[in-house]
């Protein structure tokens, strides 16, 4: 039994956020059951191409992007514009453990489906909004974006070439990274909630925002601007506080060098065949090297550039000093390690025969992750989930269906 298996939750989101939230309950054993829209669903059912292909090899409607987010769970479609479909989902919660949303602030108060309204039928249900600025402020009533946030939320900033580079320019990172990490976020929030539940039997509410959560995983970067007051600039694959600690040539590609101490710097100057680096005063310790990358990293890239990838990958990892290769997603998915660990795998499907999916990351000794079901269809889990958690009965849910409430 998974470490959550004693919990439903009832996941109102759509897109990405609010679903990784729901995927990682999910994986830990969660029943969670995905409210969607009669007849269209999640946004991202259609955010095609690519979408997975059935066993003739034809496009079904499951989009991969939707197919990323939403393992593990059970699929309901509820018309909530509806006064029955309310009722319903008022219901549902008021069996739930845990209520997700990402709809506008203020944007189920009119449906009864807000916090104060489900909070009063269900006192233990914890409630978490996420939205792209929060339920305060003067932006709260805006619709925020991954792609807008990163912009805003200054990592645009600092990804990219450096100004004066050919290509330079700000650059967002290639997955919607700050939903993602929203989605974590707003997962550790919930299993705080629920820890406070346990020794209280009190619910509340979580209010995440994209724009908190981005400002927030700034990290180093923002204390770089708190503590000098001057704005960090883009530096493309470089680190602002160490070196050398980013891409390089080699004889047929590029590679990573991730030098994080003195000593690893002495170790890779001699496998460089320049031992003498690591006594130049200008580059003996991080803090002389960052002050004189300028004349560092032109040195190192002139060494780089006579071996291979693979030769200095393994010369490097023998000495102790990290480094690795520039993978494509290909490449990613046949690394020994990664095959290893199992992050590639399959789910059955019912159009398909089968789905790709990516593993959790997250490995438990005693309650580990279960994968039970591929990313749903739509409305796959109606009938079911409204006959085994309302007690429904067949006539019942046939009426719903013919009124368009589901």
């Amino acid at each position: 039994m998974g470490a959550l298996s004693h919990l439903r939750v009832l996941d109102l989101s759509r897109v990405l956020a609010g679903p990784w939230c729901g995927q990682i309950l999910a994986d830990l054993g969660a029943d969670v059951i995905k409210v969607e829209r009669p007849g269209s669903g999640d946004d991202t059912r259609a955010w095609g191409p690519p979408f997975l292909k059935d066993a003739r090899g034809d496009d079904t409607r499951e989009a991969a992007y939707y197919l990323s987010a939403n393992r593990n769970k059970r699929s309901v479609t509820l018309d909530f514009t509806q006064p029955e479909g309310q009722r319903l989902v008022r219901e549902l919660a008021q069996n739930s453990d845990v209520v997700i949303e990402n709809f506008k602030v203020g944007g189920l108060a009119g449906y009864g489906l807000d916090y104060p309204s489900l909070q009063a039928i269900n006192p233990r249900l914890i409630y978490c909004s996420i939205t792209g600025f929060g339920q305060t402020g003067p932006y709260a009533r805006r619709a925020g974006y991954d792609f807008m946030i990163q912009g805003l939320g200054g990592l645009m900033s600092l990804t990219g070439r450096p100004e004066g580079e050919e290509g330079a320019g700000p650059i967002k990172v290639g997955v919607a990274l700050t939903d993602i990490l929203t989605g974590l976020y707003a997962t550790s929030a919930i299993l705080a909630a629920l820890a406070h539940r346990d020794r209280t039997g009190e619910g509340q509410h979580i209010d995440m925002a994209l724009l908190d959560v981005q400002v927030a995983c700034l990290a180093n970067q923002a204390m770089n601007y708190l503590t000098t007051g001057q704005a960090p600039r883009r530096l493309g694959n470089a680190h602002p506080n160490i070196v050398p600690y980013q891409d390089f040539p080699t004889a047929d590609g590029d590679f990573i060098l991730t030098v994080g101490n003195d000593g690893q710097f002495r170790k890779f100057a001699e496998v460089a065949g320049q031992p003498q680096w690591a006594d130049d005063p200008r580059f003996a310790t991080n803090q002389q090297r960052v002050a004189n990358r300028g004349i560092l990293i032109p040195l190192i890239r002139q060494a780089t550039v006579f071996k291979t990838t693979c030769e200095w990958v393994a010369l490097l990892e023998r000495a102790g000093v990290p480094c690795g290769p520039i993978n494509d997603l290909a490449q990613v998915f046949q690394d020994p390690q990664v095959q290893a660990r199992g992050l590639a795998l399959e789910l059955p499907h019912p159009l398909a025969g089968h789905v790709p999916q990516v593993a959790s990351p997250i490995r438990l000794s005693r309650t580990p992750v279960e994968y039970r079901r591929a990313p749903p269809l739509l409305g796959e889990h109606t009938q079911a989930v409204l006959e085994q958690i309302l007690g429904l009965d067949e006539q019942a849910v046939k009426s719903l269906r013919v009124a368009g409430v589901i």
